[in-house]
């Protein structure tokens, strides 16, 4: 049976995976805006709700709780990984900085083309830095941990909320960003 820990780091990295997927999306927006276009601003506005409800508001607390763990149960594998929790909050100002400016954009404020490009390709950028660099590095090190001492790490303090975009019942508010996601990955017809 997989120890709850191993289970967690599972959905760790599935919500690696699925974030990934909604950078895509404002990879996307920014190339729009890039080219001279005006961008789905409700679509991303969209987008950056969902990066504040639960990567930055859920993963990243999950993340900071399990890199807690690695420095109590293992110190020798934690030197050098001080940064972690301020890279979420870096992380996270980041993206409430670009809400806020979609936010204002949709409330009729206007933003220069080129700052909102450049703050969402920073913020992309960021992130996707950040999370290759856990899966390099941060993660392997929980793994060694988990695969020296499964039972020892304790994870029932961790309610499991779920994903509002990427499980089985998707929150009303983030329709037009799941079928942004569904018409993205069908096959060019």
């Amino acid at each position: 049976m997989e120890s709850e820990a191993r289970t967690l780091m599972k959905e760790l990295r599935e919500d690696h995976r699925n974030m990934s997927i909604v950078l895509e999306l404002i990879d996307d927006v920014v190339e729009h805006a890039s080219s001279g276009k005006d961008p789905d601003f409700e679509l991303l506005d969209e987008i950056m709700r969902y990066m504040t409800v639960y990567p930055d508001a859920v993963h990243h607390p999950k993340e900071d709780i399990m890199y807690a763990q690695l420095r109590k149960k293992r110190p020798d594998l934690a030197e050098g990984l001080d940064n972690v929790p301020d890279d979420h909050n870096e992380i996270a100002a980041l993206g409430a900085a670009l809400r806020d400016e979609i936010e204002a954009i949709n409330a009729g404020a206007a933003v220069r083309r080129s700052k909102l490009i450049k703050d969402a390709s920073g913020y992309v950028n960021r992130l996707r830095s950040h999370m290759a660099w856990e899966e390099r590095d941060l993660f392997r090190r929980i793994d060694t941990m988990l695969d020296e001492d499964p039972q020892e790490f304790d994870v029932a303090k961790f309610e499991h909320i779920k994903d509002p975009v990427f499980e089985l019942q998707v929150e009303a508010g983030f329709r037009r960003l799941l079928s942004s996601l569904k018409r993205n990955s069908s096959p060019a017809g």
